[in-house]
């Protein structure tokens, strides 16, 4: 690559960043205008600070490319948990029949379950792109908790990731979003949202295993 050639691609990587930037700011604006009228959030604080800390250095490596683009595939995005009441909702093991996935059909209540926890596990494992944590190099692998709502019109929404690498979050959120629509679950012999949880652990594989998670962490 020759100096000329370098400096375009560091002007338009420079260029890159500075719209990731405006796109992050103008998205916390807009959710902060929803819940306050003080700008000056902490994580505006924060989002300055990024960009400062980018403009000082000029460039940024691939992995924190791959970060800013992962964060902004997160915030672009209004699906979150919280944005979801629980009065609206049951848990799986409350309802009457699990949602149906496709290939699910005509089963009993029993069967539809342990059918619709090994779509589930086979749908993420397939599309999951394991070199995104090959590029951790982690030293063992680790759990993560994810939570979404299949609602009553079998749309997968209201998704949560705890406690984990923003590349990995951004990842499994992907995943997510790619399900297909399945029959809704079935409590009293009505249509109804569910949440579902699950351990997601990831490493030199995948694995699912689908349980009951709190919402919210215990003491």
């Amino acid at each position: 690559m020759n100096m000329f050639t370098s400096k375009k691609f560091q002007r338009r990587s420079t260029l890159g960043i500075g719209l990731i930037i405006i796109f992050l700011i103008f998205v916390s604006f807009k959710r902060n205008s929803e819940h306050s009228m003080n700008a000056e959030t902490d994580l505006l604080v924060k989002i300055n600070a990024v960009q400062e800390q980018i403009m000082a250095q000029g460039d940024i490596s691939k992995e924190e490319e791959i970060a800013l683009a992962s964060l902004c595939s997160i915030v672009s995005h209004n699906d979150g948990l919280a944005n979801f009441s629980p009065e609206y909702r049951m848990i799986l093991n409350e309802v009457d029949v699990a949602p149906v996935f496709e290939g699910c059909q005509e089963l009993s209540a029993e069967e539809t379950l342990v059918c619709f926890e090994s779509k589930l596990a086979f749908f993420i494992k397939r599309e999951f792109n394991l070199s995104l944590v090959q590029n951790l190099r982690l030293e063992e692998p680790k759990q993560v908790d994810v939570f979404f709502i299949i609602d009553d019109r079998g749309q997968v929404t209201g998704m949560k990731v705890r406690n984990s690498e923003i590349v990995i979050q951004a990842e499994i959120l992907r995943v997510l979003r790619k399900l297909p629509v399945m029959e809704p679950a079935i409590f009293n012999q009505k249509n109804t949202s569910v949440l579902c949880s699950m351990v997601l652990t990831y490493g030199d594989s995948i694995t699912i295993d689908l349980v009951f998670i709190p919402e919210r962490p215990l003491d």
